[in-house]
């Protein structure tokens, strides 16, 4: 007898066939909000800066101590000019390529890229600039606050 024909096998086909679409009928809302939380991309409120970037807060508040989780998106053919923060920030390039420098003088022709999936350090209290060439790129940045950012071009 074929093995589908004999009941215990129909029996536990059709128990993997309800579990199966049970699982996949389990919805966003029926997570537990003790567990986790989420944003789907449309959730995540952008702010677009004066800068020519847009900044969307993820976890805590950069303008205050404490951890904070910031996405960046630099849009094409704008670039930070020479500053500097306070403290370490890490940063992941999630897409598109990101320029980098370091030095006093603004010089975008001398930036660094970094693609998509590197990880950045800048270390608190030195000198960079940074931005996007001919691409938006969007990098998570991860710091402990306050974020402040000083200018230290010399022109």
């Amino acid at each position: 007898m074929p093995i589908f024909r004999r009941p215990i096998y129909r029996w536990l086909a059709a128990l993997a066939i309800a579990a199966f679409v049970s699982l996949a009928s389990v919805k966003a809302t029926d997570l537990n909000p003790a567990a986790l939380i989420f944003k789907a991309p449309g959730q995540i409120p952008w702010v677009e800066e004066e800068s020519g970037a847009a900044t969307a807060v993820v976890h805590g508040d950069p303008t205050k101590p404490g951890l904070y989780i910031v996405l960046y998106r630099w849009h094409a053919h704008h670039m930070s000019h020479p500053h500097f923060h306070p403290n370490d920030r890490f940063i992941t390039v999630i897409s598109g390529t990101w320029w980098v420098g370091t030095g006093t003088k603004f010089d975008p022709d001398s930036t660094v890229p970094m693609p998509a999936g590197s990880f950045v350090t800048h270390f608190g209290k030195q000198i960079h600039y940074d931005g996007a060439k001919d691409q938006d790129c969007v990098l998570e940045i991860v710091g402990e606050g306050p974020a402040t950012s000083t200018p230290a071009e010399v022109k």
